[in-house]
């Protein structure tokens, strides 16, 4: 069963769990070309990916307290993107940050990794934050580097049909052979 839970401020966004209200403008984001230069055959063609997408975050909230948050300008309420800690498996928080191209450059990104690492620290979880990109998308890497991530792996993006991307992981800490398995398969 539900239960509310407040969101989560942060100098200039609102974070909150995803509701049905967010479905339509999340589709947006995740549909927008723009967003997915990096990776063109992620981005959502209909509404039901983006709903996959929110229901296992609000899957996540249920099991775990704490998942992706929806990232709202606090002024205006306006969509700024999507981002937060996701548990993988039990033994690390994916954090996941993707930001409508108006908001990039802002520092939006880095309001969100700060509020995700003091989520997962307040949780009193001591897992591995764990950063999972594509090497040439810049302002996701500059982000990871931002927040003091390391690369801790660097390889070939299994299953991308792009033969020559590069997938990066970065953390917080060296990663155990079952955290980067959890990533890479």
């Amino acid at each position: 069963m539900s239960h509310f839970i407040p969101a989560t401020m942060t100098p200039r966004l609102t974070l909150s769990r995803p509701t049905e209200r967010d479905l339509l403008e999340l589709y947006d984001l995740h549909a927008d070309p723009e967003v997915w230069k990096h990776l063109p055959s992620a981005r959502h063609t209909k509404p039901s990916e983006t709903r996959e997408l929110i229901d296992r975050y609000v899957a996540g909230w249920e099991m775990n307290g704490l998942d992706v948050w929806v990232a709202r300008d606090t002024e205006t309420d306006a969509l700024v993107g999507i981002g937060g800690p996701s548990l993988r498996e039990g033994l690390a928080w994916n954090l996941y940050y993707r930001l409508a191209p108006a908001a990039w450059g802002q520092g939006y990104a880095q309001e969100i990794i700060t509020a995700a690492r003091a989520a997962t620290a307040e949780a009193g979880s001591d897992l591995p934050v764990v950063a999972f990109l594509l090497e040439h998308n810049e302002g996701s890497r500059r982000a990871a580097e931002r927040a003091g991530l390391k690369v801790v792996w660097r390889g070939h993006d299994a299953g991308n049909p792009d033969p020559d991307a590069v997938r990066l992981v970065f953390a917080d800490r060296a990663l155990s052979e079952d955290v980067l398995r959890v990533f890479l398969s």
